[in-house]
């Protein structure tokens, strides 16, 4: 299987090719952009194609990070996985943004139960559990710090993730400092996932920011 993998959740804008066959990502494109997600993603996209030999024509499924992240970033993500999707008559399917650092921890570190976590600042904190094997332990969470810490307190396993320094003793120099997901990983995931899981959605654990001016609304005539 050919897999197109997006990430747009976070400050990074990456894609990648991936062949599921060999477990092989055959090219891979982006940056860690900040902003300006919608504008670069598809040139990204384009240059992954040409590195790795492939046309989209070529994808048997497209594979997209969904949250929690940039609010902004993921609706990028998730709608250009979702036309492509349609254009091109394949499954597309939502990886969450914490089932990738969890990945990334399980590979590291075979055999232990996860704990992946994201600061979410505001002195808030995403997070999720996973189990030794990637089954998810619990849904993922939006939690103020002091709450965070009273339910994962027995936590057996690994914590991982930026905001892994919040629940515990790890110096800040051994803490993740970026949020950054690998692609290859949102790669693997979106080939294993199950495509009856339907159309990719935003994992929106927080609200935007933005909020509409109704105590400024002028009544209609």
């Amino acid at each position: 299987m050919i897999v197109l993998a997006i990430d747009t959740a976070g400050t990074g804008c990456f894609a990648a090719i991936y062949d599921s066959t060999t477990d092989t990502v055959l090219a891979s494109a982006g940056a860690d952009i900040g902003r300006g997600h919608a504008e670069q993603l598809m040139a990204f996209i384009d240059q992954a194609l040409a590195d790795s030999g492939k046309l989209l024509a070529d994808m048997d499924r497209i594979a997209v990070t969904i949250g929690p992240g940039s609010f902004t970033g993921i609706r990028v993500g998730v709608a250009a996985a979702r036309g492509f999707a349609l254009a091109l008559d394949v499954p597309a399917v939502g990886i969450s943004t914490l089932a990738a650092i969890a990945e990334a921890a399980r590979e590291a570190h075979p055999g232990q139960a996860i704990l992946a976590t994201i600061d979410a600042k505001r002195d808030e904190l995403y997070c999720q559990s996973f189990e030794a094997d990637g089954t998810a332990r619990s849904e993922a969470l939006m939690l103020e710090i002091p709450e965070a810490r009273r339910m994962f307190a027995d936590f057996d396993g690994l914590v991982c993730g930026t905001g892994a320094g919040h629940l515990t003793d790890l110096p800040p120099e051994n803490a993740a400092q970026t949020d950054l997901t690998d692609i290859r990983l949102v790669a693997r995931l979106g080939a294993a996932a199950d495509p009856a899981q339907g159309k990719p959605s935003p994992l929106y654990l927080r609200g935007p920011d933005v909020k509409s001016q109704a105590g400024f609304a002028v009544a209609r005539a």
